[in-house]
C-alpha cells in the first residue's frame, strides 16, 4: 500500500454514491489479506456536492463479525470532508489488523448526498497462527528439569468467543507457578515467585486486565517482568504491579504449557478449562513457539493443535435505542404452535432494565414477556401470572447469557445459562397470535410500559429452527428498528475505569457514574476531598477542638489523615502523634548494638510532606532524661546517639531550627550545667541529667527513628520522650498578590489536567471584566474570567467544541469585595460554583473526547489570546489541590505586588465561624448573615431554650438551590441526581430528654430528614428518600447523649455518601434527598416509625445550628414577623452553647461531673451547666418565673463555707427572667488551708 500524501486526489473521476432509497448505505473495502492499517482518508465524489462529513469505520477478518474502531477518548465517528475536492485523512491512535473495512456514513453534505472516495494506508502483515479447540494445547519442554528466571518477556496475540479458558500455564516443585487465563472475559494472571511461606490454591490472587476479550477479535498481550516488578498488558491497557515474597526468580519445572493445562489431576494446578480460539506470534523469551510447532521440533509437543484459523465467527446484533429499538419474527408452523412453543438465544448487555421478549396471547390483551427488572430475570403474562427473578446472578454484567423459555406441555419453563430451571404448570395451553417481538416492539404492535432492550443478541432460535439474521437485514424475514447488524456494539466504558481515588464504576449500555462510598471524596467522579485541607480551615468554619480528617492536597492523590485540631489558643494546632506516647527506658546499649525505636505515624511519607509543607511552622520536642548516658563522645565530638528523619536521613542536633549543628539546646541558650559541654548530658555525671529540646527544622521532621547507643556501662541509664508532631498556620490561605496593570500576568508551568481539574481561588475588584485564569493547547483551552460586572464564566474546549459555563449574581462583583469561584471539569460534567449562588452544571457528552490537551504556559491574571487582563487581587489559588505561590512568582514579574491591599486581606480571621469580612472606608465589617453566630465578628452563639411543645420551622421560598429535582427511574439519572444534591447540617445541643427530637427536613415531595434521640439517648439520623421503600436509619453514636452536657453535631452529605461528626467519631453512610421546602427545630410528624419521638418534641438547649447557608435560630430571632418563621410554645433565647469550652476543660482535667442535669430533668426546667475549678464551682443558667423556685431545684448544691449567689435578667421574650448561679466561698469563715 502506498505511503500517504496528504493532499493527493485519491481518484480524478467518479467515486462511490448509493442510491437514495438505500436505507443504511455502507462501502466496504476488501485488502485481499490481512493488513496492518495505520491511516485511511476520504474525498467526495469527484466534481460534484457530494461527500461524505462524518462516519463510522468498522473492521472484520471474515466480514462477517465486525467491530467497531475507535480513536483516543473512545470516539467511535471519524471526521470527514467538508467539500468534494479536499483530502480528510485520519491516522488510526492504533494500528488495527485486519482483511475488511467498512465505511458507515453518519453526516453527509447538505446540499447534496453521499458521496465517497477512498484511501487505505499502512502494510503488509504476516504472523503464526494456532488454532485450539478447547481440548488442544502445545507443550513447551526444557533442555534441562526446570528453568528458572529473574528476566521474563511473554507475548501473544489472541481471538477467542468463550469468555473461559487458560491460555499459559507453568509451576514448579518449590511452589512457583505462573498462569494466564480468561476469565468472565478478562485476562487474569496468577505469579507467584520463590517463597518459603505455604501458598494454598484457595489464596492465589489474580492481577485482572481488560474487558470484553471474548468478541472474537484480535488482542495483543505482553507480559514483562524483571525481578518482583511486573508489567502486565492488554492491548493499550497497562498494569504494574509487584509479585509477593522474598524471592526473585521463577523457577518452572519440566514445561511450559499453551492453550490448556493437559493433566487436569496433576498435583497443584488450576482446574480450569482450556482455551477455545486462535493465538498467534506466540513468543516465550524470544523464542517461537508456534514456529518451533509448525517444523516439528522435538521440544514442541502439539496435541490436536492446527495452524490455521478458521473456525466459524458468531453473528450478532445490536439493539441501538433504549426506547424504539425492536426486531419482529413470524413464529413457526400453526402445528406447532397449537403444542406452545419454544426460544432460545443469547443476550449481552450492561443495563439492569429492559424488554427482552414478548408475544401476545389469546384471548386479546393478554401476552407474555420475558423482561430484566433489577439486573434480574422475570416473565409475566395474562393479566396477574407473574413468575419471579429465576437467576441467582446478574445479567447486567456485560458477559453473554442464554436463556431457553419453552411453553410447550401445558407448562412454562424458564432456564438460564446452567442454573436449574423455573417452571409454573397450566390448566391449558397458552395461545399466541402474531409476530414474537425480540428487545421491544412497535408502536402498533404493543405497548412499551417498560425500557426496550439495549445490547446484544445472538443465536436466536425459534422452535428448534435458527434464524438467519442476514435475512432479517435484507428485509426477506420480518421487521426492525434501530438495529446494527453483523456487530455486537459493546464496549466497557469503566474501562479504564476513570472514578478517581478509588471511586467503584458503573455503567449502563450510554453512561457509566462513579459509586464514592469511603473514598473521603465525592462529585461525578469522586475528585473532590469531602474533608477540609487543614485545621485552620475548619476553624474558620466554626469547628471546635477536635479529632478531624484532613486533606492537605485537596483533590491531589494523596488521602485524608486523622489529626487533633486545638482551637483554644491563639493560633490553630495541629497535633499528629505516633506509636510511643510514654516515656521509655534504655540500658545495656552501645554503638555495635544500639537501642532503636521505629516511630509510626497514622500516614504516609507523602501525606506528612504535604501537612509540614503546607504549616508556616512545625515543631516537636524531645526529651532524653540521662544517668551516665551521653548524646556526644566528649572526646572526638562523634555522637553516640541521634535520631533520623522523615527521610531516613542520620540527624545529630537535638533543639532548634539549625540542622547540622551538634548542640543541645542548653548550649545554645547558654544555660547548660557544664558550660564546658553543648550538653547536659555529656558531662557524664552519675546523678540525672536533662536535656530537652524542640526540633523546629520543617524540611527533616517529623522524628522516624530514634537511635541510644550509651547506656551499656555501670548504672548507665536513659529515659526519652518523643512529643507528638504540632505544626500551626495554613501558608496558602493568604497566599495574594494585585494586580496593577492589564498586560501583567503571572506565568506558570502547563497545567496537567487531562481527565479532571478543579480550579478555586478568591478574588476582589472594580474592574469591569477580566481573565482570571487561562491556559491554551493547540485547538483545546480552559479559561476562567469576569465577563461582566456580575456574571463568572469557566470555558474549556475539549475537542468537542467550546462549552461556557456562567453563573451571574443578582449584586455586582466588582464591588471591592472578596468573592470565592470555584470551577471543575471532569469527564462527566463541569461545575462553577461563585460566593454561596446556587451551583451551575453542565454534563459532557456520552461518546465525546474527555482529555484536555494543553501545550502552552498558564497565565493567572492574564490571557495569552488577547483578552482583557485582571485588575485587582487574586488570593488561594488551588488547581488540583496544588496551591500556586502567587507571592513568589509577583516579586519578578512587572505590575503585579505581592500581598493585597486592605483591612479584609491579611492572614489574621478578623470574621469567625464562615463569617464573611466586608471592606469599608475605615475600617471593616463582619457579614454574619451566612453564619449560624452573631455579634460584631461571628462569634457570638445563637441559642434557644426550647420546652416540650416548643419549635421552630424554616419554610423555604422555593427548593433550596444545592438540592436537585431530578428523575430516579433510570439508574444512571438516579446516580446523576445523587452525585451533585448535598446538605451541610450542624448544631450543638443539651438536654436530659429522651427520645427527643432535634432537626428534621423535609421535601414537597414528602421525603426527610430526621435527627432524633432515641430512647436509650443515642443519636439517630433517619432518611426517607423514596416513597416505595421504608425510611433508612443511621446510628452514629451508640452513648447516650441526653446526658446534660453539651454535644456538637455535624452531618455532611456529599453525593451519595453521609458523613457524621460527633465529637470524635467519623462514620458513613450513602444516600440521598431531594428538593428540601421546610426545616423544623424541636418537634415535627412524619412517619409512624419516628411520630412518637416527634410528639415528645425537645427539651434543652439548642444552639449553633446551620442548614447549608440557612441559621434557622437566627431566623426565628431576627424575623419573628415573617411568614418563613413559625414559633410554636414558648421559646426563650439562652447561652448553653457558650458553656461547650468550660465543659471541655473541665473534662480534660478529670473532674467528677455534677448531677445538676439529672435534676433539671426531674424537674423538667431547661438547665445547661458547667463545673469550674477555683472560686466558682458550679454555675447554672436556668429559666423560671420564681425566684424562689430556682432554690428547690439545687437544693445542697454548695459545699460547705459556700454560699449560692444569683443574679438576674429580665428576658424580652417571654415573661420569664434569667438567673445566673455561683456557688460563691465564704471567704470570711474560710482557712488559709482549707481547699477552693
Amino acid at each position: 500500500v502506498p505511503s500517504p500524501a496528504q493532499e493527493r486526489v485519491l481518484a480524478p473521476t467518479g467515486g462511490w454514491s448509493p442510491t437514495v432509497t438505500d436505507p443504511e448505505p455502507w462501502l466496504q473495502v476488501d485488502l485481499r489479506d490481512r493488513m496492518e492499517v495505520t491511516a485511511v482518508a476520504t474525498q467526495g465524489r469527484y466534481d460534484s456536492s457530494d461527500w461524505v462529513s462524518r462516519y463510522l469505520l468498522l473492521f472484520s477478518d471474515t466480514g462477517q463479525a465486525w467491530k467497531q474502531l475507535r480513536q483516543g477518548d473512545g470516539i467511535g465517528r471519524f471526521v470527514g470532508n467538508v467539500n468534494s475536492e479536499a483530502v480528510a485523512h485520519n491516522k488510526l491512535s492504533q494500528s488495527v489488523r485486519t482483511r475488511f473495512l467498512r465505511f458507515i456514513p453518519v453526516d453527509w453534505s447538505p446540499s447534496g448526498w453521499l458521496g465517497l472516495r477512498v484511501e487505505v494506508y499502512g502494510c503488509a502483515y504476516k504472523s503464526d497462527v494456532a488454532d485450539f479447540d478447547g481440548r488442544s494445547s502445545l507443550l513447551y519442554r526444557f533442555n534441562q528439569k526446570s528453568l528458572s528466571t529473574v528476566k521474563d518477556v511473554i507475548s501473544l496475540r489472541f481471538k477467542s468467543h468463550q469468555a473461559e479458558g487458560v491460555l499459559l500455564h507453568g509451576e514448579g516443585q518449590r511452589g512457583d507457578y505462573i498462569t494466564l487465563e480468561l476469565h468472565r472475559g478478562k485476562l487474569a494472571l496468577y505469579l507467584k515467585l520463590d517463597d518459603t511461606r505455604p501458598v494454598y490454591s484457595s489464596s492465589r490472587v489474580a492481577v485482572t486486565v481488560g474487558s470484553l476479550l471474548d468478541d472474537q477479535h484480535w488482542h495483543s498481550v505482553i507480559i514483562e517482568r524483571f525481578n518482583k516488578q511486573v508489567n502486565l498488558t492488554v492491548d493499550s491497557h497497562t498494569l504494574h504491579f509487584q509479585t509477593k515474597g522474598e524471592g526473585d526468580s521463577l523457577e518452572v519445572d519440566y514445561e511450559l504449557s499453551f492453550g490448556g493445562i493437559p493433566l487436569p489431576g496433576k498435583p497443584g494446578t488450576f482446574l480450569r478449562k482450556n482455551f477455545h480460539g486462535c493465538i498467534e506470534n506466540l513468543y516465550y523469551n524470544g523464542i517461537n513457539i508456534i514456529d518451533l510447532a509448525k517444523r516439528r521440533k522435538p521440544q514442541i509437543y502439539s496435541g490436536n493443535v492446527t495452524f490455521s484459523c478458521s473456525w466459524p465467527q458468531l453473528v450478532a446484533c445490536t439493539f441501538l435505542s433504549s426506547s424504539s429499538s425492536f426486531m419482529s419474527l413470524p413464529m413457526a408452523v400453526p402445528s406447532a404452535i397449537m403444542e406452545g412453543f419454544s426460544i432460545r438465544f443469547q443476550f449481552r448487555t450492561w443495563n439492569s432494565d429492559g424488554m427482552l421478549f414478548s408475544a401476545r396471547l389469546s384471548p386479546e390483551p393478554q401476552k407474555l414477556e420475558l423482561q430484566m427488572s433489577s439486573s434480574r430475570l422475570n416473565i409475566k403474562y395474562g393479566k396477574i401470572h407473574k413468575l419471579p427473578s429465576v437467576a441467582g446472578h446478574r445479567v447486567n454484567d456485560g458477559l453473554w447469557h442464554t436463556v431457553n423459555l419453552d411453553t410447550r406441555r401445558l407448562q412454562i419453563t424458564l432456564t438460564l445459562d446452567n442454573e436449574l430451571a423455573s417452571t409454573i404448570e397450566q390448566w391449558e395451553q397458552l395461545e399466541t397470535q402474531g409476530s414474537f417481538y425480540f428487545g421491544g416492539c412497535p408502536p402498533a404492535g404493543c405497548q412499551n410500559p417498560n425500557l426496550a432492550f439495549q445490547g446484544c443478541m445472538r443465536l436466536i432460535i425459534i422452535n428448534g429452527h435458527p434464524i438467519n439474521l442476514s435475512h432479517v437485514q435484507q428485509g426477506l424475514l420480518g421487521n426492525y428498528k434501530e438495529l446494527q447488524f453483523d456487530t455486537c456494539n459493546i464496549r466497557d466504558r469503566c474501562l479504564p475505569n476513570l472514578c478517581q481515588h478509588g471511586g467503584r464504576c458503573w455503567q449502563s449500555w450510554n453512561s457509566f457514574s462513579c459509586d464514592c462510598s469511603g473514598t473521603g471524596y465525592s462529585g461525578a467522579t469522586c475528585h473532590t476531598s469531602i474533608y477540609e485541607s487543614s485545621c485552620e480551615a475548619y476553624k474558620v468554619i466554626g469547628s471546635p477542638s477536635g479529632f478531624y480528617s484532613i486533606d492537605p492536597d485537596g483533590s491531589g492523590p494523596l488521602g485524608s489523615i486523622l489529626v487533633y485540631c486545638n482551637m483554644t489558643e491563639e493560633r490553630v494546632w495541629t497535633v499528629m502523634t505516633h506509636n510511643v506516647t510514654g516515656p521509655i527506658r534504655v540500658q545495656g546499649s552501645s554503638l555495635q548494638k544500639p537501642h532503636v525505636m521505629v516511630l509510626n505515624y497514622s500516614a504516609s511519607v507523602e501525606q506528612l510532606y504535604a501537612m509540614i509543607s503546607g504549616s508556616e511552622q512545625c515543631h516537636q520536642e524531645v526529651v532524653y532524661n540521662c544517668r551516665k548516658s551521653r548524646l556526644f563522645n566528649t572526646k572526638d565530638g562523634h555522637p553516640l546517639s541521634w535520631w533520623l528523619d522523615q527521610k531516613g536521613e542520620k540527624r545529630t542536633y537535638w533543639g532548634g531550627f539549625l540542622p547540622g549543628v551538634q548542640q543541645c539546646s542548653c548550649s545554645l541558650e547558654e544555660n547548660c550545667v557544664d558550660m564546658n559541654y553543648f550538653c547536659n548530658c555529656d558531662a557524664d555525671k552519675d546523678t540525672w541529667a536533662t536535656d530537652t529540646g524542640i526540633l523546629s527544622y520543617k524540611d527533616h521532621l517529623p522524628v522516624s527513628h530514634m537511635v541510644i547507643g550509651d547506656t551499656n556501662r555501670t548504672d548507665s541509664e536513659a529515659i526519652y520522650q518523643i512529643g507528638p508532631l504540632r505544626c500551626y498556620g495554613d501558608k496558602s490561605m493568604w497566599n495574594a498578590v494585585s494586580f496593577y496593570q492589564e498586560s501583567s500576568s503571572l506565568v506558570f508551568p502547563t497545567l496537567q489536567v487531562e481527565l479532571a481539574s478543579d480550579i478555586s481561588f478568591y478574588f476582589k475588584t472594580s474592574a469591569f471584566s477580566g481573565v482570571f485564569l487561562e491556559n491554551l493547547g493547540h485547538t483545546d483551552f480552559i479559561r476562567v474570567e469576569l465577563s461582566s460586572p456580575a456574571v463568572v464564566t469557566f470555558s474549556f474546549d475539549v475537542g468537542n467544541g467550546p462549552v461556557v459555563v456562567a453563573v451571574k449574581s443578582h449584586l455586582p462583583l466588582n464591588d471591592r469585595q472578596w468573592h470565592y469561584v470555584r470551577a471543575e471539569r471532569n469527564v462527566k460534567e463541569a461545575s462553577l460554583q461563585v460566593d454561596q449562588l446556587p451551583f451551575r452544571f453542565l454534563d459532557a457528552p456520552a461518546d465525546g473526547h474527555y482529555r484536555l490537551h494543553l501545550n502552552s504556559q498558564l497565565f493567572v491574571g492574564g490571557s495569552a489570546s488577547e483578552r482583557r487582563g485582571f485588575l485587582g487581587c487574586i488570593r488561594t489559588l488551588t488547581i488540583n489541590g496544588v496551591t500556586y505561590d502567587l507571592e513568589e512568582r509577583a516579586t519578578m514579574t512587572a505590575g503585579v505586588t505581592s500581598g493585597c491591599p486592605g483591612y479584609c486581606s491579611g492572614s489574621s480571621s478578623l470574621c469567625h465561624n464562615s463569617g464573611k469580612c466586608i471592606e469599608k472606608s475605615s475600617g471593616y465589617a463582619c457579614d454574619c448573615s451566612q453564619s449560624a453566630y452573631g455579634g460584631p465578628t461571628c462569634r457570638e452563639e445563637v441559642s434557644m431554650s426550647f420546652d416540650r411543645g416548643s419549635s421552630v420551622t424554616f419554610t423555604f421560598k422555593e427548593p433550596f438551590p444545592t438540592m436537585q429535582n431530578r428523575s430516579s427511574q433510570a439508574s444512571s439519572n438516579s446516580r446523576k441526581s445523587s452525585s451533585r444534591a448535598r446538605e451541610d447540617v450542624a448544631f450543638s445541643f443539651i438536654t436530659s430528654q429522651n427520645p427527643a427530637m432535634l432537626l428534621s427536613v423535609s421535601t414537597f415531595g414528602q421525603q426527610y430528614i430526621a435527627v432524633i434521640l432515641a430512647r436509650n439517648g443515642s443519636l439517630q439520623i433517619w432518611y426517607h428518600l423514596q416513597m416505595h421503600r421504608s425510611p433508612d436509619m443511621f446510628s452514629p453514636i451508640l452513648s447516650n447523649l441526653a446526658d446534660g452536657q453539651l454535644h456538637r453535631v455535624r452531618i455532611h452529605r456529599e453525593g451519595k455518601d453521609l458523613y457524621v461528626q460527633v465529637t470524635v467519631d467519623m462514620l458513613s453512610k450513602s444516600n440521598n434527598i431531594n428538593n428540601t421546602n421546610h426545616l423544623s427545630l424541636g418537634r415535627d410528624n412524619f412517619e409512624e416509625e419516628i411520630f412518637q419521638v416527634g410528639s415528645e418534641g425537645f427539651m434543652g438547649c439548642l444552639s449553633s445550628v446551620q442548614f447549608n447557608h440557612v441559621a434557622p435560630l437566627k431566623a426565628a430571632l431576627l424575623n419573628r414577623g415573617s411568614s418563613l418563621v413559625t414559633i410554636r410554645g414558648p421559646l426563650v433565647q439562652s447561652n448553653c452553647g457558650a458553656l461547650s469550652d468550660s465543659i471541655t476543660s473541665h473534662n480534660l482535667r478529670g473532674n467528677t461531673k455534677t448531677s445538676t442535669g439529672q435534676a433539671v430533668k426531674k424537674h423538667e426546667q431547661k438547665v445547661a451547666y458547667t463545673s469550674k475549678t477555683g472560686k466558682v464551682l458550679t454555675v447554672v443558667t436556668a429559666i423560671s418565673n420564681n425566684y424562689s423556685k430556682l432554690f428547690t431545684l439545687f437544693p445542697s448544691k454548695c459545699y460547705r463555707h459556700m454560699h449560692l449567689q444569683c443574679s438576674k435578667s429580665k428576658n424580652n421574650i417571654i415573661v420569664a427572667y434569667f438567673y445566673t448561679c455561683n456557688c460563691v466561698c465564704d471567704t470570711l469563715r474560710r482557712s488559709k488551708q482549707s481547699s477552693p
